[in-house]
């Protein structure tokens, strides 16, 4: 028996935990992720997977056992930048991505090593730059994979919980010159009329504009930098479904009568039903270790929603780890609940490898409470 698995064939505790430290101790910042993607590499190898690094830097790793369906296991291999030293303490593991998402990724690699009895073919790929605006390599999985029959995207969503979706997200930069006047001078300045851009923006949202809720938008003031001369504003809208992110864009040019919008980024919101075959499979993985499954919307953004765009096939999100602390100075994973989630996916597994051949169970739901992401 390799070391790494037991005797059943899963992976072993040490293996997993030694796994997500490994993983840790190897900075990857966006643009930066070679280093990472060189060592999962070799370490899905290690576990029995066909592995590779794709053209644009995306790790990738297969495990083909039958004719059955293919089920993507996708988690981002970057971080935001900035460096957390590497400790265990009091059953905590402490690092830049512990929790977001270097965890959910280790935990759906260990998953997939152990499903010996999965009769299909599994697919887990660590994707490059879903930090930046472009998700450039979920994009890149998207245009050169073919939509597996069900795909789980990792990111923290809490070991006893399921994401159903993600709020979209619209980019806009504003820019604006003028000529050189005295400050007295009654003539508009780039710096006033960047913050009147702001201010249009808001109120074409309405009062009841509001990240904290699923249903509504929400907008963000990213960066300023302006003068009496020029002036540049970026802009970020996260969007509910359904959204006309054309019109708002119309309405906002109308709005500005000096400078130019550009839209950066755009994303569609996206929202999985209650009923889909991977929501129910990871509920059921959850109440297998006796919790009860929370199901959860986001007012931010994931990969989700750059596949959700052009793949129609049942998903969700889901991973071990507390949202709160992506991107903190103390981010760190309680190994417990890294395990368990794990073990969440190892059951979640088993349960899709019988795929129904039902619609992927996609609704309109009213919203439910859930945490933001970025």
């Amino acid at each position: 028996m390799n070391w790494a698995f037991t005797s059943s064939g899963d992976v072993t505790e040490t293996c997993a935990a030694g796994l997500l430290r490994g993983m840790l101790e190897i900075p990857s910042p966006s643009y930066q992720e070679r280093a990472l993607a060189d060592f999962l590499a070799g370490t899905m190898a290690d576990l029995g997977f066909r592995a590779h690094i794709d053209g644009v830097g995306n790790v990738v790793g297969v495990i083909e056992r039958g004719e059955g369906p293919t089920l993507m296991l996708l988690g981002h291999l970057d971080t935001v930048p900035g460096r957390i030293p590497v400790r265990s303490e009091g059953g905590k593991l402490y690092g830049r991505g512990a929790v977001d998402a270097k965890g959910p990724l280790a935990a759906m690699i260990c998953a997939a090593a152990g499903a010996a009895h999965f009769p299909g073919r599994i697919v887990v790929i660590g994707v490059v730059e879903e930090e930046t605006p472009g998700s450039r390599g979920a994009m890149a999985i998207r245009a050169t994979h073919d939509p597996p029959d069900a795909l789980i995207v990792g990111e923290p969503s809490g070991w006893s919980s399921v994401v159903l979706g993600y709020k979209g997200k619209l980019d806009l930069r504003y820019t604006v010159a003028c000529p050189a006047t005295h400050p007295s001078n009654p003539a508009p300045k780039a710096s006033e009329l960047a913050v009147s851009a702001w201010a249009a923006l808001v109120d074409l949202l309405g009062p009841d504009a509001s990240h904290a809720v699923f249903a509504q938008p929400g907008a963000t003031l990213c960066q300023l930098n302006a003068d009496q001369t020029t002036a540049t504003a970026d802009f970020s809208v996260r969007t509910p479904p359904g959204f006309d992110v054309e019109a708002l864009v119309d309405d906002l040019r109308d709005r500005l009568p000096f400078g130019t919008l550009d839209v950066l980024n755009s994303v569609a919101a996206c929202r999985e039903g209650r009923s889909g075959p991977v929501v129910r499979a990871l509920s059921s993985g959850i109440r297998q270790l006796h919790a009860q499954p929370r199901l959860v919307v986001k007012t931010a953004t994931s990969d989700m929603n750059t596949l959700a765009e052009v793949w129609n096939v049942p998903m969700a999100t889901y991973g071990p780890g507390d949202s709160r602390l992506d991107h903190a100075d103390d981010e760190h994973i309680v190994l417990s609940d890294y395990l368990r989630g794990i073990d969440v996916l190892s059951l979640a597994i088993g349960e899709l490898a019988d795929l129904p051949g039902a619609p992927n169970g996609r609704e309109t739901v009213a919203a439910l409470p859930g945490g933001s992401r970025r």
